[in-house]
């Protein structure tokens, strides 16, 4: 069904052929600016108004119309770029009648290049004194008066462009995401390691537990998967002989929808051979401390409703240790299956059928008492191995293996692992996950037989780990919610018929 327009928007097109009456591309052509919003600020801002008298600092810039305070023959606005808003002074004394009577069609929203002279008006304000004004793009609709969702904050989401517009907090995040991955890029390349690339297709389910999105390869008539996670495919490269590699790319996996979830999200996997579990928690505490300090410049952040303190030596301590803490249950200790379940049902803890093993039944424990009081950076290692199935078991008490997750205000930032590099042992465990499959856990791993054959040939020893970048950065930005830091979230379809 067609849109009916609204009275601004039918007075709006109808100024944008007037334009073109005047000769004039209402859409734009090529702009040549010199300046940005935010450097003119900076570089004028302790200069008293007086010394401005005597300059003749010109600058080139351009943006969206956001205020406008038309009056007889001068008016001001304020235009809006990427790093933010600058007032424009307008004269037709300066600019001339023709170009002034131009200016005076301009609404709120439209897109402008101002070429001036610096100057500072009596209250302290940087502002640019218009000689040169040239029309670039007519603004078709209006921009809102108020867009902060405070209504309906899926508007946000959906329509992320009006909302960079108008919210410089948003601005502020999607500009900061790509600060903070140069950042992690930055500083992994200078500890040797090589960024590579691996395929997102795949036939079989490895690398993590998740439900996947299916898809189907017409010209091979193959169904195929998108990838859960990046792992073996970065593992086989240890053993080809790369050593040291990461990958950050996108991941999908189809589950629910929620603050710290979407769909589709970028993860960073890291592989170093001869490293371990210790090699993997230095790395990490480095790697956050370097992006707070050289992205933030702080490294406190209220994140989730905690105040988190990335600076000192963060806590690492075991799964089961963790659970005496606050249970005075020891896990540590050997027991039957009977026992763990009795012990279960006694603190009212529900145990799926593929459930009924020691370790799961400790991992149930944890996420009951101990996940959510994580508040301060936190290393929790030593999972039980049913858990674990890519993990290298603990030499002390193969009960457990060499693995640890970064827990944050009661949530996982990151998992880790001494990698598991014993074929025999790897197949095994692929094994005890296809049995998994067949009781009815939808998430347990295939079987990948090449990747057994490629630690045949052998992989060295090695530490790897894996991030979820979003909630990385939700962390550095204080973001409430993963959708805040992804410029265009999964979101249900609204109704063709909605405007």
């Amino acid at each position: 069904m067609e849109r009916k327009l609204t009275d601004q928007e039918l007075v709006r097109r109808e100024k944008m052929e007037n334009i073109r009456k005047l000769g004039i591309d209402p859409f734009g052509t090529r702009y040549d600016r010199t300046d940005f919003a935010l450097d003119i600020k900076k570089k004028y801002e302790d200069i008293p108004h007086d010394a401005f008298e005597t300059m003749e600092d010109v600058a080139c810039v351009a943006g969206r119309i956001m205020f406008i305070r038309k009056m007889g023959k001068a008016s001001f606005f304020t235009i809006k770029d990427k790093t933010g808003k600058i007032q424009v002074y307008i004269s037709i004394n300066d600019i001339g009648e023709e170009l002034y009577s131009l200016f005076k069609t301009a609404d709120i929203g439209d897109i402008v290049g101002v070429k001036g002279k610096i100057m500072k008006t009596q209250t302290g304000e940087i502002t640019i004194k218009c000689l040169e004004y040239r029309h670039l793009v007519k603004a078709l609709r209006p921009l809102p008066e108020k867009f902060h969702g405070l209504t309906d904050v899926e508007e946000r989401y959906r329509r992320r462009y009006v909302d960079l517009i108008m919210n410089e907090e948003s601005m502020r995040v999607a500009m900061m995401r790509p600060k903070i991955i140069r950042c992690i890029q930055n500083f992994l390349d200078s500890q040797g390691f090589v960024e590579v690339e691996t395929p997102i297709l795949t036939t079989l389910l490895t690398g993590a537990s998740a439900r996947p999105f299916e898809t189907h390869h017409n010209t091979q008539d193959l169904d195929m998967y998108l990838r859960i996670a990046l792992e073996l495919n970065l593992k086989r490269l240890l053993v080809g002989g790369m050593e040291s590699v990461y990958e950050i790319g996108r991941t999908f996996r189809n589950e629910g929808m929620d603050p710290q979830h979407n769909p589709e999200f970028t993860m960073m996997e890291v592989y170093q051979a001869y490293s371990n579990l210790e090699g993997m928690m230095d790395l990490t505490e480095n790697m956050y401390k370097k992006i707070a300090n050289d992205v933030c410049g702080k490294t406190k952040f209220n994140y989730l409703g905690h105040e988190v303190d990335l600076s000192g030596t963060w806590k690492r301590i075991s799964m089961v240790d963790a659970i005496k803490d606050k249970t005075g249950i020891d896990f540590s200790k050997e027991m039957t299956v009977d026992e763990a379940l009795e012990l279960a049902n006694k603190h009212d803890i529900e145990v799926e059928a593929h459930e009924h093993t020691v370790g799961h039944i400790i991992n149930l424990f944890f996420e009951r008492y101990v996940e959510e009081t994580l508040i301060q950076p936190t290393f929790l290692y030593g999972h039980p191995v049913e858990i674990s199935p890519l993990t290298k078991r603990n030499p002390e008490d193969p009960r457990f293996v060499d693995r640890f997750e970064l827990f944050i205000s009661g949530h996982e930032c990151a998992n880790a692992y001494t990698e598991l590099n014993d074929p025999i042992d790897q197949l095994s465990r692929f094994e005890e996950q296809l049995k998994e499959k067949e009781l009815g856990n939808e998430e347990a791993n295939d079987i990948d037989y090449d990747f057994v054959e490629s630690l045949e040939y052998g992989m060295p020893p090695a530490g790897g780990i894996g991030y979820g970048i979003d909630r990385l950065i939700m962390l550095f930005t204080e973001s409430e919610s993963i959708r805040d830091v992804l410029l265009f979230p999964t979101m249900k379809p609204i109704n063709k018929n909605e405007n």
